[in-house]
């Protein structure tokens, strides 16, 4: 694997016999190593994009979309391909449940965010679509064949395609969506289009081979920093007794999930707080059909752990509680689409649900 001729030989296995604290340390450098890496990615290809003359509508729909879940995606395709597929799938189940109950639901107690229906008309049901999907994929094959249910390849392809539709859908809709706003009120283009670029595109004013070389860097850390977070993990889950699948789903999503956290707090800092719905809508989409569907392609993703003390804790905790918290998050959408925005008390059970998600993850690893 490419990733092998980035990192020293041995430094790895250092890493698995490092103290368990200090793998605690690895999984924090490494995170923020990934992360990083993921802003100077998204900057690169959004001034790249717009150098190249591409419209701001279609970056804002696609790139960033696209890069904010660019760490979610390095650290499951990477599990997958180690033979590690509850990390995979726990990393992208978990970063669902991440974005949607901790990153929104924060952002709802600090402002009151702005809905846009026509957004949420759209968006909003992808999304619970695409969840609704993945569970039903997945109860599916574990009725069908037991403990050997698998996300498998073919359907790791089927949601690649799927986000193909999504992604050649959501420039419609952005394009439909300006037309929309410019003809019930005139103002300059420049202010209809995806405020996500103003802040993903600092370096826009570099030239495109800065850019280029911003990107390739930003790789190389994307890569080598889910590397050491997946040896790191594994090291911890094996030495703890704790599934991968419970790891992933708390820890490391948190941690893959910081660009969305800090597209957040700086689309709120910078006076774009709808901006903050609209990542999180798009990165819960994403998660399902671009992480399950690039690890499911790069290889299957078993939904049952016959080696952890609680098999089936995918299907019977992550699953469930993912659909619950979009579930009442569709509760939200329909009251904050007839009053024009989400109230602030709607960020407490989303709050109060992670919470609760991350004590009953920590309870099945002890019982483990």
């Amino acid at each position: 694997m490419i990733v092998a001729h980035l990192i020293p030989e041995g430094l790895l296995t250092q890493v698995t016999q490092a103290p368990t604290w200090g793998l605690f340390v690895v999984i924090v450098v490494a995170l923020y190593v990934l992360s990083q890496g993921a802003d100077w990615l998204i900057d690169a290809a959004t001034g790249a994009a717009v150098r190249m003359g591409i419209p701001k509508v279609v970056i804002g729909a696609t790139i960033v979309s696209l890069g904010t879940t660019a760490p979610e995606c390095a650290v499951s395709v990477l599990a997958a391909w180690d033979g590690q597929p509850g990390l995979a799938l726990g990393n992208a189940v978990g970063s669902v449940i991440a974005d949607t109950a901790l990153i929104f639901g924060l952002g709802c107690l600090l402002v009151r965010l702005p809905a846009d229906r026509f957004m949420l008309n759209r968006q909003g049901w992808v999304q619970f679509g695409t969840a609704a999907l993945l569970a039903g994929i997945c109860y599916v094959e574990y009725l069908r064949v037991g403990d050997a249910a698998a996300i498998t390849r073919p359907i790791g392809l089927g949601l690649l395609v799927l986000l193909g539709w999504y992604l050649w859908q959501s420039v419609r809709w952005s394009r439909a969506h300006t037309r929309l706003v410019t003809a019930d009120k005139p103002v300059d283009p420049a202010a209809t289009e995806s405020p996500a670029v103003e802040i993903h595109a600092p370096h826009a004013r570099h030239g495109l081979a800065v850019s280029l070389v911003r990107g390739a860097v930003g790789l190389v850390m994307v890569l080598v920093g889910s590397e050491f977070a997946i040896t790191a993990v594994q090291s911890l889950a094996e030495r703890l007794g704790v599934p991968e699948v419970v790891i992933s789903a708390t820890l490391v999503a948190i941690g893959t999930s910081t660009p969305e956290l800090v597209v957040g707090m700086m689309s709120i800092r910078k006076g774009h707080p709808e901006l903050l719905v609209g990542n999180v809508i798009g990165a819960d989409i994403l998660n399902i059909l671009f992480v399950t569907g690039a690890s499911a392609s790069a290889a299957p993703l078993t939904v049952v752990d016959p080696r952890a003390e609680f098999p089936t804790v995918f299907l019977a905790l992550h699953l469930p509680f993912m659909l619950g918290v979009l579930a009442y998050f569709r509760v939200c959408i329909a009251r904050a689409g007839r009053q024009g925005w989400f109230d602030r008390w709607m960020g407490w059970p989303l709050v109060a649900s992670y919470v609760v998600f991350v004590l009953l993850s920590l309870s099945v690893a002890s019982a483990g």
